[in-house]
């Protein structure tokens, strides 16, 4: 099983995924984390998470962790989403200021989204004050990522995002205003909420009011 996962074909290292996950041998974990860290393919790494949590969070959540500090960003990002899919509050302490600001858009990005699942209660405030310093960053997908993270933090992103609707950069203005806008109506388009902020911030405060 261990030399399937790293055949050159796509769909035999798929079954050896599935087969480790459902076999749930401890002694695959570290090849399993291994194969997260480096699997070109999604639908594998998908499978390889899976299969890691068919396994005790006393056994999987320790190795994920040393994974989160290699120099390698699929590495990171991967043992990001599984400890997410996991879902162990022991891993919260790992969820470093430096991952949620990562210079890699993808590990940030899983990194805000594993946070805003793991995040114990009381601590939301200062998870929501750090995500608040990455608004304007990126491009669409990364901006909705940001959102989505902050918004299932609760009313506590909304001082913050009162605060950025000031800030002298347009992008971070622009970002602060949809993600008000999403907050307030789960259901509505980013893409729209994006064209209305921008309106916003091209008019000034006088166009909230138009």
């Amino acid at each position: 099983m261990t030399t399937m996962l790293e055949s050159p074909n796509s769909s035999a290292r798929l079954q050896a995924a599935l087969a480790a996950g459902t076999s749930a041998d401890p002694r695959m974990i570290d090849k399993l984390v291994e194969r997260c860290g480096i699997e070109p393919d999604f639908f594998v790494r998908d499978m390889l998470t899976w299969a890691l949590t068919r396994y005790p969070s006393s056994l999987t959540v320790p190795r994920l962790i040393v994974a989160l500090g290699s120099p390698n960003p699929r590495a990171r990002s991967q043992a990001l989403h599984t400890l997410s899919k996991i879902g162990d509050r022991a891993a919260w302490p790992a969820i470093t200021t430096a991952l949620l600001t990562d210079a890699d858009d993808e590990v940030a990005r899983t990194a805000w989204r594993t946070a805003a699942v793991l995040v114990p209660a009381g601590a939301e405030p200062d998870l929501a004050a750090v995500l608040a310093t990455q608004l304007g960053r990126g491009g669409r997908e990364t901006r909705l990522s940001l959102s989505r993270a902050m918004i299932a933090l609760g009313d506590v992103i909304q001082p913050l995002l009162e605060i950025a609707t000031t800030n002298p950069a347009d992008g971070v203005r622009e970002h602060a205003l949809a993600t008000r806008h999403l907050a307030l109506d789960p259901e509505a388009d980013f893409a729209f909420a994006v064209e209305e902020a921008k309106r916003i911030v091209a008019l000034g405060p006088a166009a909230q009011e138009v």
